[in-house]
């Protein structure tokens, strides 16, 4: 399949990523993976309601101990977890070569964040700053949402 590349060739991560689950049927929307403290992860792509290019990044834990699936796990594992939803991002993009959008949200903490962005929003914009083909992608931080844009070149 051929598309436009979504990640920098020179910025793939040197940070191991956790085992990851995919779907049954390869082109599917739903991952898993569990981090080395036994929690488990569901990342799931959904299609924008007016643009079936573009995808929505769901990202949530699976664990009975949180009160929510967005709550913060804070177990010193983000690098391998934003490592992990990297590789996942590339597979994922492998079977959905012509995806002209990716959006991703964090939620807010309960104290130590303040509108319009939180933490974990900020931390996905700098990530994706740093390992995307920003000459064929444009990064956007529209509010509390990191929008990936795929460029459009006239020929």
């Amino acid at each position: 399949m051929e598309g436009v590349p979504l990640f920098r060739t020179d910025a793939l991560q040197d940070i191991e990523v956790y085992p990851i689950v995919k779907p049954d049927i390869e082109s599917g929307s739903t991952y898993y993976f569990t981090t080395g403290s036994g929690l488990r992860y569901q990342v799931t792509f959904g299609k924008k309601k007016n643009n079936y290019l573009g995808n929505i990044l769901n990202f949530s834990v699976l664990s009975d101990e949180f009160e929510d699936e967005y709550s913060e796990t804070n177990r010193g594992e983000v690098y391998r977890i934003i490592a992990t939803m990297i590789e996942i991002v590339r597979i994922y993009h492998q079977f959905h070569p012509y995806s002209n959008s990716y959006e991703f949200c964090g939620e807010f903490k309960d104290k130590n964040d303040t509108p319009p962005v939180s933490i974990r929003t900020r931390l996905y914009y700098r990530t994706a700053l740093k390992v995307l083909d920003t000459s064929n992608w444009d990064i956007v931080l529209d509010g509390n949402k990191v929008n990936i844009l795929r460029k459009y070149r006239h020929e």
